[in-house]
Formats: C-alpha cells, structure tokens, sequence
C-alpha cells in the first residue's frame, strides 16, 4: 500500500471528531514526519481531514469518504470496514437521503400480521417511500447470498407497504400520500450486479446518482404500489 493508504488507516483507528497528533500517524503508518504533513495536507485540500496546528480530525462523512479511498487504493477491505462502526455506516446513508430532501426515519419497527419487522432507512418524498438495507459487508457476496437478501428485504418493504396507513407507525409524513414503495440495498462496497431480482444494490457513496436517475428506471425496479384496499407488486 502507499504511504497515503497507511496514513488514511491511521486516521481511521481512531474515533470521528477525535483528534490525532501527526506524530501518532508518523508512528502507526511508519512513514516520515514531512511526508505526514504533506499527505494531510493534500487529504484536507480534498475535503477529507480537518487540521489544526500538530493534529487532525475526521468526521463521519470524511471517516466514510476515506474508508472508500482507502480500499479503491488497494487496502484490505476488511481492514478497512472493521475500523467504521455500524451507526457511522447507517448514519452517513441517512444524511445522503436527507441531502435530497427526503425526510428520514432510522431503525423503524413495526408489526404486520404476526410478524414483527424492522428497516434500517426509509427516506419518505411524496408519494415515494425507498426503504434502505444498510449492509456493512465485509468481503463481497456470493450471487446466491446477495439474491437471498434482496428477497427478503423486499418482503420487509412489502409489509411496510400492506401496513399502512397506519398511525403506529411513526413516520413524520401524512401516510396515506405514501403510495410507491421501493426496496435498496446500500453497501459500502460494489456489488458483482447492480440488481438481484429487481432490487438494487447501491454502493453508499452513489447514492446520489441512484436518486439523481430513479424517476427515469423505477419501472425497472421491484416496487410496491398501494392502491386503496390493496396492493400491488410491480416490477
């Protein structure tokens, strides 16, 4: 790996908005002080780092954006996913949705017939609902795995659909204008296929070109549509 790559994983060993000397990056990625300085430099003219005077702090969005960096460099992705926690990963999904002027709703529970269900995200825009699986893989999946994940993320979307409207459910919008339903899979890394049965498995750092393109291919894509008394599945 390169001498950036050591540098990017030390500033991933340790927590967002914790602050790291330079001299404990010179130590844990072993390279020299003025190469340091010079790498940090160029991570914060990126958008990457913030520096102070002898030491540098990453927030969640930069912890993600380098963590993407590290592994495109050729870094160990379990590495690498090992050093971001799970809330950080959902987090940062959450605030790309929110960027788009969706409203969001995390961790949502609710129950339908006699099963209980949770979904990670659901980003609500009139009348769309995308209901995001936040997968912090490790390694890449099997074609078989990554199929069986998406049908059973699309049956949890299905029976979000068949439960509303609902007021139980707590989802800061007016229910009934929810009326399409879409099941995603976001993943920290690049799937071997861009969908396994209609359900897309987005990289988190494309979400914004998935929204960007989703009025244009949601035909294309499984989805549900609520029709009063019923629905539907489509696609």
């Amino acid at each position: 790996m390169t001498f950036e790559t050591e540098a990017i994983i030390s500033l991933l060993k340790h927590g967002g908005k914790q602050t790291v000397s330079h001299e404990t990056i010179k130590k844990e990625a072993r390279i020299p002080s003025d190469t340091v300085k010079k790498l940090l430099r160029k991570l914060q003219d990126d958008g990457l780092v913030n520096l102070q005077a002898e030491t540098a702090s990453v927030d969640t969005a930069q912890r993600l954006r380098l963590a993407i960096k590290a592994i495109n460099s050729g870094a160990d992705l379990e590495r690498v996913t090992r050093l971001l926690s799970w809330q950080e990963f959902e987090g940062i999904a959450a605030f790309g949705f929110e960027q788009n002027m969706y409203k969001v709703s995390r961790n949502l529970h609710f129950k339908q017939t006699t099963r209980r269900w949770e979904i990670d995200v659901v980003a609500y825009k009139k009348p769309l609902a995308i209901c995001a699986d936040c997968k912090h893989w490790k390694h890449g999946l099997s074609p078989s795995v990554s199929s069986r994940v998406a049908r059973e993320h699309a049956e949890r979307t299905s029976a979000l659909a068949d439960a509303l409207p609902n007021p139980k459910i707590k989802l800061d919008c007016r229910l009934e204008e929810l009326t399409l339903f879409v099941p995603m899979i976001l993943s920290l890394i690049a799937p071997r296929e861009k969908f396994y049965d209609g359900v897309p498995i987005v990289p988190v750092l494309q979400l914004q070109d998935f929204l960007n393109e989703l009025p244009g291919h949601l035909e294309a894509l499984r989805h549900y549509h609520r029709r009063p008394g019923s629905f539907k599945v489509l696609g």
